[in-house]
């Protein structure tokens, strides 16, 4: 074989490989305009009062001195709202959470705050042990849990209310957006919230209906919760708020989102942190949705026509459709700027192609191991997402 032929054939191939990722990077233009249109036709304040406002137990289960800690507890506990309550929940009695929920005591003389400490253990799934030694103290029947790592506004109680008035709800859960801190690794993770992983949801939910549930704010009616068979049934569970969601669905009850969007404070301390975090919630979720999960590289543009542009550079196709991504990314960047009143000093749209780059190397590398960190703890997830201790 000689030469020429040898150069045609890589010709032909390259070819053939530039013409699968303009098949590819294609679906991610489609992809991309379909997220503008759900981005755009989204609406979080939309919240009629109907004055239905029964009582409600706050569920929030602490570990450690999480970033503005004390600030995120306390938009809890400010609520425009006639009767409820708020447990706090550690497992260490030396846990350094303490006192800041004991000044939030001091601070809120009349608010109901009950502080739970109890080393029970029932599952791998520490939170949720948290939550079941917490369940005995919970007074009313509305149950809202969220992470610790989230603030709220005053009204956030009163839009939770609202989802309630139907009997056949029986749970809702919200969406959220991200702040973060000053520092790099914050950014790059608050804009991953903010840019991918909302977009996402809501394009998610244009096509099918809503039946699991966000670690951001969970709410379930007290009977539902046990007769789904209590936290016990979510114990050992990677994706609790997923399955908690799937399991109120599955007995007949509906699963709705709540006109409402919280705010997740991110803080991470550095770049390998923020990596772990990532890849927990990378295969927290190619656990719980397999076949979306694998093809959801196709959200990852930019590293995709950086691919097409190395395969195929001199081509009017790939130079059109790298015109069409970065312009899409634009757009839908200013876009959610403008929806949820992100800050013009919290919005660098040069994080984006490093952003989009890291998001297709965790997704590479999630596939790669079935281990996860989570609180300085390593587990390794079965095939049943059941979270067994290393």
């Amino acid at each position: 074989m000689g030469f020429p032929n040898v150069l045609n054939e890589t010709m032909i191939w390259l070819s053939g490989v530039g013409w699968f990722f303009v098949l590819i990077t294609s679906a991610s233009v489609i992809y991309l305009l379909i997220a503008l249109y759900a981005i755009v036709r989204s609406d979080f304040n939309h919240r009629p009062s109907t004055g239905f406002t029964p009582p409600i137990t706050i569920l929030k289960p602490l570990c450690g001195l999480d970033f503005q800690l004390y600030e995120n507890l306390r938009s809890f506990c400010q609520q425009d709202y006639p009767t409820f309550q708020v447990i706090f929940g550690v497992a260490n009695a030396s846990d350094p959470a303490i006192p800041v929920v004991r000044r939030l005591q001091e601070d809120f003389p009349d608010t109901d705050i009950t502080l739970v400490i109890d080393d029970r253990v029932i599952g791998t799934n520490l939170k949720i042990s948290n939550l079941a030694n917490m369940y005995p103290q919970a007074k009313y029947d509305i149950l809202v849990i969220a992470d610790s790592d989230m603030s709220v506004g005053t009204d956030y109680l009163t839009a939770i209310a609202q989802s309630f008035e139907k009997e056949k709800v029986g749970a809702a859960t919200c969406l959220y957006t991200a702040k973060s801190a000053e520092n790099m690794a914050s950014k790059l993770g608050a804009l991953y919230i903010n840019e991918w992983f909302l977009p996402s949801v809501l394009v998610a939910l244009t096509f099918q209906k809503l039946d699991f549930c966000f670690g951001a704010t969970m709410c379930i009616r007290r009977n539902v919760l046990e007769e789904i068979g209590g936290f016990e049934k979510l114990s050992s569970l990677l994706a609790d708020d997923h399955i908690l969601g799937k399991e109120v669905s599955r007995i007949g009850h509906d699963v709705v989102l709540i006109p409402y969007l919280v705010e997740n404070v991110v803080h991470e301390r550095d770049f390998r942190a923020l990596f772990l975090h990532e890849l927990r919630w990378a295969r927290t979720i190619r656990l719980v949705q397999a076949s979306g999960y694998a093809f959801s590289f196709i959200t990852y543009g930019i590293p995709l026509t950086l691919i097409l542009l190395a395969v195929w550079p001199t081509s009017t196709v790939s130079i059109v459709i790298v015109t069409l991504m970065i312009a899409l990314r634009l757009l839908i960047h200013s876009v959610i700027k403008y929806k949820i009143e992100l800050k013009s000093e919290s919005v660098q749209p040069w994080l984006i192609p490093v952003r989009d780059c890291l998001n297709f190397i965790i997704w590479v590398v999630s596939f790669l191991g079935d281990r996860v960190s989570w609180r300085n703890n390593e587990y390794a997830v079965q095939t049943n997402g059941n979270l067994e201790n290393l």
